[in-house]
C-alpha cells in the first residue's frame, strides 16, 4: 500500500511516517518502479505501535528500545517493565511541576485585582528578579 493508505491504516500522517523513517523507528520502505514508497501489514503494526508509546508520551529513545524488546523473543518482560517504570517517574515529575505550576498561577490570579487600574500583581511577580513563592506543602 502506498504511504496515504499507510498512514490512514495506523493513525498517523505520511508526513510522520517518513519522519519516523528517517530517525530509523521504520525501516525505509521499498519502492515501486516509480518511485513510490509501498508499505505492508508489519509496518502498519509497527506505526500503530509507535502512534500508542507516543499517545503515553515515550520518547524516541524510550519508543526504539521498546521496539527492540517488543521484536525481540527472548526479551525479558523485567526490561519491559524497567522502560515503563522509569517513563513514569518521569510522567509523575512533570506532573508535579505542573502542579506547582498551576498553584503558581492560581496565585498569581488571585493577587491581581483584575480592575481597570494599571496595579497588575501578574506582571510585578513576572517581572520580580526571585520567583513567587509557592505552598506545595498541600501537594
Amino acid at each position: 500500500m502506498n504511504i496515504g493508505e499507510a498512514a490512514k491504516k495506523a493513525g498517523v500522517s505520511a508526513k510522520m511516517i517518513r519522519h519516523y523513517e528517517q530517525i530509523k523507528l521504520l525501516q525505509p520502505a521499498g519502492r515501486t518502479a516509480a518511485g513510490y514508497r509501498q508499505y505492508d501489514e508489519p509496518d502498519i503494526e509497527r506505526l500503530k505501535f509507535i502512534r500508542q508509546a507516543r499517545l503515553l508520551g515515550f520518547s524516541i529513545r524510550q519508543i526504539d528500545e521498546l521496539l527492540g524488546l517488543w521484536q525481540n523473543p527472548q526479551r525479558s518482560s523485567r526490561a519491559v517493565k524497567l522502560v515503563a517504570q522509569q517513563h513514569l517517574q518521569e510522567v509523575e515529575h512533570k506532573m508535579r511541576e505542573l502542579a506547582l505550576m498551576q498553584a503558581t498561577l492560581q496565585q498569581m490570579i488571585t493577587a491581581c485585582p483584575g480592575d481597570e487600574g494599571s496595579n497588575c500583581a501578574i506582571l510585578e511577580q513576572l517581572s520580580s528578579p526571585t520567583p513567587p513563592a509557592v505552598n506545595t506543602s498541600e501537594k
